[in-house]
Order: structure tokens, then C-alpha cells, then sequence
């Protein structure tokens, strides 16, 4: 019997040292990061400027592996379906948790297949109109919409942009056309053409067109104002009290990666973001620098859950 004890002992303490020695090496071979935005664009750009601090540090290649289409689903799945051994990371946004709300059969579950590492950035949306839409502010697009019930049409290329739109015709009781897109870059494309007159974009996408007057914007999305748009009024102020919806980018990976690698990669992701060229960079795309605990980006991700099931439920919005 001590001998049987001694033994379950021995053997925990070696797998228990195996473990700590797997994360000490890791990685040994370059990385895969999954990204659900395509290439060129700010989540991008976010994501490679983080890349390159990583392989820096860490002596392994950090590859992106763009991988668009169908509001980040297709990402994800690719993710959520590889090794859990910490070579595939997934670097995408609220639409992990959104996605599968609003599918009748959906391919992951955000909780127990992904295991949340840091939330790298935040950024608010901005509401941004073509010029040829007659209005300058909100609480005039507010009164033309009441005015014309359902005849103003509004643009998503992803699903955080749909849940930010259908949260402020809610709260403004106003009812907006929606047309879809496969994409972002192809939402935006048509709202700078004047083919649908406006949408919830992208805050680093928008100001140099604001600037050479082909977009107006309007307000921003988040509680505060954005450090890029100090001008542009938020949601609350501008005529929806209490209106807040910021987007996340975030590193996650699969359910069952080792906890070492995890709380490695963490520290690594943390330490770049509080850089000061990091930092500064990701300003300069109109991001703010978050770098969260696990813990936390766990609690937010199911918190976020909860919220947006209601507001799909409430809101009437269809699972495809």
C-alpha cells in the first residue's frame, strides 16, 4: 500500500514537472494566429503589430492567418477545430459570442471551446453617414426616421455593427432598413458610394474620410469619446441617454490548452500592449490598449452572452 502511494505521488510530481517544462519550451515551433478580419484592415494591422513584439520575445514566428467571412465565423470555427496545444491562437472580437446567438446550429460553443487570454484593444464604432443623407446630427436622423419609417436603409458587414444598430433604434424607437454585407470593406465601400446612406463603421476606417467631408459622423458608440475623434459627441450625449457598445479585440484559444501556456502567453501579450510605441500605435488606429486577466475576459465573454441572447430574443433578430 505506501509503495502504491509513493508510486501516484512519484508520478504526479513528474507529470506536473513535464507540464512546467512544456511551457518553459513553448513555443517551439512557430505559432498560427488566427485573425477574423482580412488583411490591410485595423484588427489586422492590431493584431500584427502584437505579432511581431511575440516573436520578438518568445524566439518563434507569430504567423497571421487571415481568416474573413461570414462575421468571423469562418475564423473561429478554424480555431475552435484545431490541436489544443497553444500553436493556434485566435485573435478576433465580440463576434465570437455573438455569432452563435444568432444561428440555429451553431459550430462552437463561446464558453466551452475557446479560453479567453487577454483583451488586447478596445474601440468604439462611430456613426457615419454620407453626405447626401440631410442630416448633421443624431437627433436629426432621429427626426427624419420618424419621419419615414423604414425608408432609410443602414449597412452591417459584421454582426457587432447589426447588435450596435438594432441597440439604437431600440433605445431611439426609430425603425431603420437593415442590407447586409459579406464584409465590412464592402459595407463601407457602398456607404462611401452614397449606395446606402449609412452604418456603424470602423472609428480608423472613418476619419480620413471625414476629414475630406465624404462621411459625417455622427456620434460614437462608447461610453467616453474616442482619444481619435475628441470632437464627435458619444451616443449619450449626442441624444441617447445610457447608449453604450464598445467593441473588443481580443487573443483567445482552444478549450484545453495547457494552463501554462496560457498564463505564458498572457504575461508575453500583456507586456507588449503597455509599451509605448505599442500603445502609441494602436492610438494611431483608433484603438485603446486594454490587457485584461483571463478571468476577467471569461466573465465579460459570459456576461456578453447573456446580454446579447436577451437582446437578439427581445430585438426579434432570426437565427439563420
Amino acid at each position: 500500500m505506501r509503495f502504491k502511494k509513493y508510486f501516484r505521488i512519484a508520478v504526479l510530481a513528474g507529470t506536473l514537472f513535464a507540464a512546467g517544462a512544456a511551457a518553459q519550451s513553448y513555443p517551439a515551433k512557430p505559432v498560427r494566429v488566427v485573425v477574423t478580419f482580412g488583411a490591410g484592415s485595423a484588427g489586422d494591422t492590431l493584431s500584427r503589430i502584437v505579432g511581431k513584439h511575440l516573436s520578438e520575445a518568445l524566439g518563434q514566428q507569430f504567423l497571421v492567418d487571415n481568416r474573413p467571412g461570414a462575421n468571423g465565423l469562418v475564423g473561429t470555427v478554424s480555431a475552435t477545430t484545431a490541436p489544443a496545444d497553444g500553436y493556434t491562437l485566435l485573435f478576433s472580437n465580440g463576434g465570437v459570442v455573438i455569432n452563435p446567438m444568432l444561428l440555429r446550429k451553431p459550430p462552437y460553443d463561446a464558453v466551452a471551446d475557446l479560453v479567453p487570454i487577454t483583451i488586447a484593444a478596445t474601440i468604439p464604432f462611430v456613426l457615419a453617414a454620407h453626405p447626401s443623407l440631410p442630416v448633421t446630427s443624431v437627433k436629426g436622423l432621429i427626426a427624419l426616421a420618424k419621419a419615414r419609417p423604414g425608408e432609410i436603409n443602414y449597412a452591417t458587414g459584421g454582426s457587432a455593427q447589426r447588435v450596435a444598430m438594432e441597440m439604437f433604434t431600440g433605445a431611439a424607437g426609430i425603425k431603420l432598413t437593415h442590407v447586409s454585407y459579406k464584409g465590412t470593406g464592402q459595407a463601407f465601400t457602398d456607404v462611401l458610394a452614397g449606395q446606402v446612406p449609412m452604418m456603424f463603421a470602423g472609428v480608423a476606417n472613418a476619419v480620413p474620410y471625414a476629414k475630406s467631408d465624404r462621411l459625417r459622423l455622427l456620434a460614437v458608440s462608447s461610453a467616453k469619446r474616442s482619444i481619435a475623434l475628441p470632437d464627435v459627441p458619444t451616443m449619450a450625449e449626442a441624444a441617447v441617454p445610457g447608449y453604450q457598445y464598445a467593441v473588443w479585440l481580443g487573443y483567445l484559444a482552444r478549450s484545453g490548452t495547457p494552463g501554462d501556456v496560457i498564463t505564458r502567453l498572457h504575461a508575453e501579450i500583456v507586456r507588449i500592449i503597455q509599451l509605448n510605441e505599442v500603445r502609441q500605435d494602436f492610438a494611431r488606429l483608433g484603438f485603446e490598449a486594454m490587457g485584461n486577466t483571463p478571468d476577467e475576459f471569461a466573465a465579460l465573454i459570459r456576461n456578453e452572452r447573456v446580454q446579447v441572447a436577451k437582446f437578439v430574443r427581445d430585438a426579434g433578430i432570426a437565427s439563420q
